[in-house]
């Protein structure tokens, strides 16, 4: 446990939280965070996000004390944005701003001037700001509905900068992030100023922190270093703590072998007492004597050795405690029987084109805002093969904002909808500054599909988790279902609980099970960004089940890292221009 120092900015006192259905996220956590940067790590469902909202003051704690240096500032795992708000309100300067512009075009209302205050560089630092974040300042009277994910998230980042708030708190930033926008963040993140808690699935990221925090077991631990200096100690901590229990089973083995052998030491000279006296060899009250004075030797004994056998079960009891045996999500994907040379799908640029064929894996990459979400669901919806229309930028994260006329539904999980034209996608966010890739076609050549979405927006907030996954696999009785359900560590309450309270990573497991539970298994798999939120053994499992995988697999991810453990059989580019090549990862 971290103990509270006199630089601690956040301390936290037996902190509990329980959901409104009974079930326990935090229990008497206590810790604290200093001043610097601080990555906070724990797998999905440890309760990060739910600790990131008590301290920000989004949820109370139900038992326990929280007590915060100054303001907080927060940036959620799951932003919701207002797509008609200009990028000042996310910013937060929009009141200022406009009464700065007012009363330069000769607006004298007293009201302006107290809105101002002294901020009157307003516009100077929101430029800033955007410039830091590798944002052009005319972006400053855009709509967010204007920005891609990646920018809208960079946006609030860059308003919290501006915020200079003592405390802020970033639950997986990188998420929507291409290279380009985690390589501004990550220079943002090393000039952070005051204390930053950041929780993160991002390797790269996490090796910016001063600190590395852990929520394991409703206990938080901090360990001074990066995240790679928290492994190794980790690691070594767990293999010291595997041979301890190794010689503590050596050790309690011996000593029951001890205990056995002096009972039947004990239990042979006992018979041997009773034959001598039975037999009368001697005088009846010697025997007696003997046989008593040996009843106290064998109690002593048998004390001895049962508090050696003991000791050296506690021991083994205490070593294998320290010993980690965390359960892991089985991913077991459906065998869809695709033949080597049966075509999946296809995509091009009006110059060249792709076939997906067989079990291939493909991976789609390119800067935030270029259309590769829109790609994709275009090729899902089977849009693709009808007169093609201007691509728009992958949506920003979030909720989905109320659905403007012609906008597209949204695409169910695990299932292919009805086509809708392609005049549809235009209700996606509008591209930031390109939108030359209306050459892009793309045609699918099997209607079995499996669709897992950036926003995993296809689940019912309201619904229960087998509620969802019961919507989507209706032949599965309900025992069988949660019985498979557990296999991606979903399981007592947690099933029952509705979606809307998860965290992204119980979400992203919630939405993987109703995709690969349906019937059919789908010939192609379509991931998009299937990476974020999820900690680093989930990720690991994932990348497990894709390369064992007997169907197609096209893939969307800014994590290269993430990729090039795919063995993957393609890589494209798509650029801004709406241009695709093949490229191959960096190493």
């Amino acid at each position: 446990m971290s103990s509270p120092t006199p630089s601690s900015a956040v301390v936290l006192d037996r902190v509990m939280f329980r959901w409104p259905d009974g079930s326990t996220a935090l229990d008497a956590v206590s810790g604290a965070f200093g001043a610097g940067r601080t990555g906070l790590v724990g797998r999905n469902g440890s309760g990060k996000s739910t600790l990131l909202r008590l301290i920000a003051g989004e949820l109370a704690p139900t038992s326990g004390r929280i007590a915060a240096t100054g303001d907080v500032a927060y940036l959620p795992q799951r932003l919701t944005l207002d797509t008609h708000a200009r990028v000042a309100e996310l910013l937060g300067v929009a009141a200022a701003l406009d009464a700065v512009r007012a009363i330069a075009a000769g607006d004298v209302d007293p009201a302006r001037f107290d809105e101002v205050g002294d901020d009157w560089d307003v516009e100077a630092r929101a430029a800033a700001a955007l410039a830091e974040a590798g944002l052009d300042p005319s972006f400053l009277d855009r709509t967010v509905g204007e920005l891609s994910g990646g920018e809208a998230v960079l946006v609030a980042i860059a308003g919290i900068r501006a915020r200079r708030a003592p405390i802020t708190l970033l639950d997986e930033p990188t998420n929507n992030l291409d290279r380009d926008a985690r390589a501004r963040l990550g220079e943002m993140v090393r000039s952070w100023r005051g204390t930053l808690v950041v929780v993160s699935h991002d390797v790269a990221l996490l090796e910016l922190m001063d600190d590395t925090a852990e929520l394991y077991g409703h206990e938080l631990s901090v360990f001074g270093g990066p995240y790679s200096a928290w492994r190794a100690w980790l690691d070594a901590e767990q293999d010291a703590a595997r041979q301890a229990e190794k010689d503590a089973k050596q050790a309690f083995k011996k000593e029951k072998r001890q205990r056995i052998e002096a009972e039947t030491k004990l239990a042979t000279r006992a018979r041997m007492a009773n034959k001598a006296e039975h037999e009368k060899r001697v005088p009846k009250i010697v025997a007696h004597g003997r046989r008593m004075a040996a009843e106290v030797s064998a109690g002593r004994l048998r004390t001895e050795v049962a508090e050696k056998e003991g000791a050296a079960r506690a021991a083994l009891d205490e070593a294998g405690r320290r010993i980690r045996d965390d359960a892991a999500m089985k991913i077991e994907l459906p065998d869809p029987g695709v033949s080597r040379a049966r075509r999946i799908a296809t995509i091009g640029d009006g110059e060249r084109s792709w076939t997906i064929q067989g079990p291939e894996r493909v991976a789609l990459i390119g800067r935030n805002g270029v259309g590769k979400t829109t790609l994709l669901r275009r090729l899902v919806d089977g849009a693709g093969t009808t007169t093609p229309a201007p691509l728009s930028a992958e949506p920003e994260p979030g909720d989905n904002p109320a659905p403007k006329p012609g906008a597209v539904p949204k695409v169910p999980l695990g299932a292919v909808p009805n086509s809708g034209s392609l005049s549809d996608t235009t209700a996606e966010t509008a591209d930031s500054g390109t939108s030359a890739a209306s050459g892009l076609n793309c045609a699918r050549h099997t209607d079995r599909i499996g669709y897992l979405p950036q926003r995993i927006d296809g689940l019912d907030d309201r619904a229960t988790v087998v509620e969802n996954v019961a919507a989507r696999a209706p032949e599965i009785p309900d025992k069988e279902l949660r019985n498979r359900l557990a296999r991606f560590l979903i399981r007592g309450a947690a099933m029952d609980r509705p979606v809307g309270a998860l965290s992204g990573g119980e979400r992203f497991r919630v939405a993987l099970a109703a995709l690969l539970l349906g019937d059919p298994a789908p010939h192609l798999v379509v991931l998009d960004e299937p990476t974020n939120n999820l900690d680093l053994d989930t990720v690991e499992q994932v990348v497990q089940a894709l390369r064992a995988y007997r169907g197609a697999v096209l893939i969307v991810s800014h994590d290269d890292a993430f990729l090039r453990r795919l063995d993957l059989d393609l890589t494209l580019e798509l650029d801004a221009e709406g241009v695709l090549s093949e490229v191959a990862l960096g190493t």
